[in-house]
């Protein structure tokens, strides 16, 4: 039987991973997001946008879709298509249900757009169907009201208890803030750092050409032109998870622990989906390491404060592992804080793999190294 954690605990994912050239995470112009670190200009990849490819991939694990959330502004509609799905009323009656049981919230409306929110709602598939439990047994009396009736039926507290009870595994994770209904805030129980190369890197540009098939034979010039911005790095990536406040979000240890799993196979599995016919670019990390600690997250981003040098044909991969490494052991024994546990996954020989070892013990198999979690995590 679970019992409830009793002490912090937080969960660090550290993850190095080379793509080859690439474009993940464009800025407004549409090339590379980059970031300065350590005096040196480096590719990123932004938090937010491996956070949204750590959530897709929450499906390719097998993770049923009542389990996870959905981001829209469009509650109103999504709410109205559930009742209009699980009652016999008409489109336009379940509408204005649905439109009847938000309102009392007071979640502020588009300028340009009435029916949609002013910004996007994270909410659970499952909490949308406890909103339509409000008005499916009688859908057909309430839509028989006039509109102040209709009004009297609803109030916010029943549509905050539909939105604050069973948390979906990704708003759980991620959090919920919305600015002006605060009462329906989730705290995070998850952060996701942005990921940079452990090194500089130039920006590089392919311009392309596209032929037109159906062009005259004696046509000069291409059919189309353009530029895209690419780059290549190791990237260090990271990630916690703060399993005391995921417990919190879920009422359930058990949950809570088979959540911070799935953030932990999905986060090291992902990757932003920008150009990716174009360059094809997803490849597997060379390296994840877990540790659990009981004071607080740490990020070892500070091992490449100091970019990497890449030295003949060792690559940036192998130095990156070694830094981080030996990072660990700084924090370890300069703060006198080593962690509750650690494990790790890698492809690296020789010296780097001794270094690895002594930091983060054995290597194991990343379905191994879960397990071991998992194992660490309920005892």
């Amino acid at each position: 039987m679970s019992t409830r954690l009793t002490r912090r605990r937080f969960i660090d994912v550290h993850v190095l991973q080379t793509v080859p050239p690439s474009n993940l995470n464009r800025d407004d112009a549409g090339a590379p997001k980059e970031a300065s670190y350590g005096g040196v200009r480096r590719p990123r990849a932004s938090s937010q946008a491996w956070k949204r490819a750590t959530r897709i991939a929450f499906s390719a694990l097998g993770i049923s879709e009542d389990q996870l959330g959905t981001r829209t502004k469009q509650i109103a509609d999504h709410l109205a298509s559930r009742i209009a799905a699980r009652t016999s009323l008409d489109d336009a009656s379940a509408a204005r249900l649905a439109a009847a049981v938000i309102a009392p919230l007071g979640i502020t409306a588009s300028k340009n757009k009435e029916e949609e929110s002013a910004y996007l709602l994270f909410y659970g598939n499952k909490q949308i169907e406890q909103l339509v439990d409000l008005v499916a047994d009688r859908a057909a009396d309430l839509a028989a009201l006039d509109d102040k009736q209709l009004a009297a039926e609803f109030t916010s507290a029943q549509a905050r208890t539909a939105l604050m009870t069973g948390h979906p595994i990704d708003v759980a994770l991620f959090g919920r803030m919305v600015a002006n209904v605060p009462d329906i805030d989730v705290n995070a129980a998850c952060q996701v750092a942005h990921a940079i190369a452990t090194h500089g890197a130039e920006l590089e540009f392919d311009f392309y050409t596209a032929v037109d098939d159906r062009q005259a034979a004696d046509s000069k010039g291409a059919g189309m032109m353009g530029r895209i911005g690419f780059n290549s790095a190791t990237f260090y990536r990271y990630g916690a998870v703060a399993l005391h406040q995921l417990e919190a979000n879920l009422t359930d240890p058990a949950a809570a622990v088979k959540a911070a799993s799935a953030f932990v196979s999905a986060f090291v599995r992902s990757m932003p989906t920008g150009y990716g016919n174009s360059f094809a670019h997803r490849t597997m990390p060379q390296l994840v390491a877990i540790s659990v600690r009981e004071d607080q997250p740490v990020n070892l981003v500070t091992a490449f404060e100091k970019p990497i040098t890449a030295y003949g044909s060792t690559g940036y991969a192998a130095p990156s592992a070694a830094a981080l490494a030996a990072e660990q052991h700084t924090i370890a024994t300069t703060w006198g804080a080593p962690a509750l546990w650690t494990g790790v996954t890698h492809s690296f020989t020789d010296t780097t793999a001794k270094a690895l070892d002594e930091a983060f013990g054995q290597p194991l198999t990343f379905p191994d190294m879960l397990n071991a979690l998992t194992a660490e995590l309920t005892r």
